[in-house]
């Protein structure tokens, strides 16, 4: 009789370890969690790599600025809207905006 109560005791602590497993890997700190937390850690990620290399540009666009008399000039133009004697600037309209097909309109 003491075998099958060793039996019982040894399921029951398995039961009990699994169950305390379960609850633990599926609770506020389990897994889910942690793949969520492993998502906004990739976003994060990718989001200062973009960050580097509008850094990465900007660096290099400021010393081209910083070194050439032409640049300068472009620049200082486009942003005043200034124009050379003689020269023609063309503005243009923006296009039309593309109604929305009615497979996409949201049924009312």
């Amino acid at each position: 009789m003491s075998k099958v109560f060793q039996r019982i005791a040894y399921l029951s602590v398995f039961a009990l370890i699994v169950g305390y497993a379960y609850v633990v890997l599926r609770g506020p700190q389990g897994i889910p969690v942690l793949l969520e937390k492993r998502q906004m850690i990739r976003d994060m990620q990718e989001r200062n790599a973009t960050l580097e290399r509008e850094n990465q540009y900007r660096r290099e666009r400021i010393q081209k600025l910083s070194h050439s008399s032409a640049e300068q000039e472009m620049e200082i133009r486009k942003q005043l809207h200034m124009l050379r004697q003689g020269e023609t600037s063309f503005i243009l309209p923006e296009a039309p905006k593309q109604p929305e097909s009615p497979a996409s309109a949201k049924p009312e």
